[in-house]
């Protein structure tokens, strides 16, 4: 994995949450939120083509969109 997919990966293990907010071409932009999901913590631009895989794969971590 790329530094960036291990730092989602590692806050999906401590309970956090995620949600893409953006994306422009190939980049993403994802936000790492609170595990309740309301607050954004921080977040993560990437252009890692392994993203939308690694996204399928944990969509149980993922916030719905408002």
């Amino acid at each position: 994995m790329t530094d960036d997919l291990d730092r989602l990966q590692r806050w999906i293990d401590s309970g956090g949450l995620f949600q893409v907010i953006g994306r422009r071409g190939a980049q993403f932009t994802v936000a790492l939120c609170t595990c309740d999901g309301g607050a954004q913590m921080d977040r993560v631009i990437t252009d890692d083509p392994r993203l939308p895989q690694w996204r399928a794969d944990h969509v149980d971590s993922e916030l719905e969109t408002r």
